[in-house]
Formats: C-alpha cells, structure tokens, sequence
C-alpha cells in the first residue's frame, strides 16, 4: 500500500503525525522544525535535500499560519508593530532561499550552537523575563530593531533555518521587552512570513512535493490549532518553559550535527 507513489503508507503515517506534533510544539514556543524536518527526511530518503526543505516550508506555512490567526484572536499585539516586522522577514526569507544551495549551510552550526546556548544561560537566569510586558526603548527605535532583526531573522531561515522561532522570542523579549504570550503571536506572524518568502523561492524552482506538503499541512494546521489554545490558556509561564525546553533540545540537535559533520 502506497501513500503518494514511490512512499510507503507506514511512511506517510509517520510523516503525518510528525507533522501534527510540529504543529502542537511550534504553536506554542517555535522549533517545530525539530519534529517535522528529520521525520521527512527518513520518510522521503530518495528525494533531494530541497525537496524536503521546500516541502517542509509548504506545511510549516499552512500550521503557523493558523495558529497566528487563533492567537490574533485572543492576544491583539499591534498590527503595524508585527507587519513593520513581517515584511522585511519576507524579503530575509527570500534572499536566503536563494542562496540556500551556494553557501554550506554546516560552517553556520557553530556559530548557531554558541548563540543557542547563549539564549538558555540567559532566559534561565532571569525567571522574570517575559512574565510580563516592560516595552523597551522609543517607539521608533523598536521599530528599527523590528525591522532589522525581521530581515536578519528571516534571511537565516531562508538560507539554514533551525532556531528561526528561538531567535525571534528573544529579540521580542528580551530586547524589546514583550511578555512571552505576546511575542509568541507575534513571531508566528513574522514566521509565516519567513514560510512565505522560502515557498515562493522553492516554488518557482519547482521542488515542492504540493500533495503531500498538503496533506502534512492539514495535520500541522490541527497541531498548531491545538498548540495555540494550550499556550494561551496556560500563557507566558508556559510559553517560558516550553520555550526553554525547545532550545535545549535543539542545542543537542545542533550540537550532534556539528560533531557528526566535522
């Protein structure tokens, strides 16, 4: 019994739940991707590398996207705020998709690892962070670093992708001061934009699997539904502890992928 052609049934199960629990976790605190992009790439072990990470975007669109619209729903960030950071993360995105198949993505794990670590040490040593909302700095300047750390952000997720949802919790907390809860809808936001701008790059390349990114896509639109609604009702604390326990775990993925390429 066959899923879509050459995939086996028992593989596109496999894919499927990964997918809905990529949802689940990326609704909540980011890092999905831990889930969703090893589980294709066992599931698709004859496709290229590109047709799984376009394939991914695909699905990781329709997910974000709907758990952006149910915590729109119920946490109203500013609209001009999150766009003032979206669209630059559109053209990030863009840019980096590009570039994805010129650059070698592996000299970057280093650099990501340190960082990573970085952003646990600091969120644990500061339990008050994000409980509550302290904007920082003059609205204009939020608005420069929006719109820089959007096109910086969006541009690693294009070309490598990993941590993209850690990276941008932490400007949105730590360096300009939102609570947890609220910075979780507005990366989504900012993430479907990154989702977009990749999508748009593979498509046109023409190495999107479209039937079965769709059929992942309804499974990570049920997790991200169900996502969102745990995280808001369990709001910042939960989102914080998720959102510690995601970087670790993406620390040790980071960590063994290094070790095992050099």
């Amino acid at each position: 019994m066959h899923f879509f052609g050459e995939i086996s049934f028992a593989a596109g199960a496999f894919m499927v739940v990964a997918a809905l629990c990529a949802g689940f976790v990326d609704a909540i605190a980011g890092g999905g991707g831990l889930v969703q992009l090893p589980a294709l790439l066992i599931g698709l072990p004859e496709s290229a590398t590109v047709q799984v990470l376009g394939t991914n975007k695909l699905s990781s669109f329709f997910g974000t996207s709907a758990a952006a619209i149910m915590y729109r729903r119920r946490v109203k960030p500013d609209l001009a705020f999150t766009l003032t950071m979206a669209l630059p993360a559109f053209f990030g995105s863009m840019s980096g998709a590009f570039l994805a198949a010129q650059i070698p993505t592996h000299s970057l794990r280093p650099l990501v690892l340190i960082l990573l670590i970085a952003v646990v040490i600091y969120t644990w040593r500061n339990p008050t962070l994000g409980k509550i909302e302290v904007l920082r700095h003059t609205p204009r300047r939020r608005t420069a670093i929006a719109i820089l750390a959007g096109a910086g952000i969006g541009f690693y997720d294009g070309i490598f992708g990993p941590g993209t949802g850690t990276f941008l919790m932490l400007v949105l907390v730590a360096l300009l001061g939102f609570a947890f809860l609220t910075a979780s809808s507005i990366a989504k936001v900012v993430n479907v934009s990154t989702n977009l701008g990749a999508i748009v790059v593979f498509g046109l390349h023409g190495v999107i699997l479209w039937r079965l990114g769709l059929v992942l896509a309804l499974a990570n639109v049920l997790g991200g539904l169900l996502g969102a609604h745990i995280a808001i009702r369990g709001g910042s604390p939960l989102v914080r502890r998720v959102f510690l326990l995601v970087t670790v775990v993406l620390i040790l993925k980071v960590g063994m992928d290094t070790i095992a390429y050099w």
